[in-house]
């Protein structure tokens, strides 16, 4: 059975992450530079993508 991965939105992950404004997720999101899918008109993150990111990790660079 697959795990199941927690999907936040833009608002909820500039919440998790201080330093981090709404803004600039959008345009991390925007630009590719953090992967993330479209539903409608809300940018959607898994969480565990915007931590590797961040802070780096296997798969990510740290910003």
């Amino acid at each position: 059975m697959t795990e199941k991965k927690k999907i936040i939105t833009i608002k909820e992950a500039a919440k998790l992450i201080d330093g981090l404004s709404e803004y600039r997720i959008r345009q991390m999101c925007i630009s590719g530079q953090l992967p993330a899918f479209k539903a409608g008109n809300k940018y959607l993150i898994a969480e565990e993508n915007l931590y590797k990111i961040i802070f780096g990790g296997e798969g990510g660079e740290a910003i």
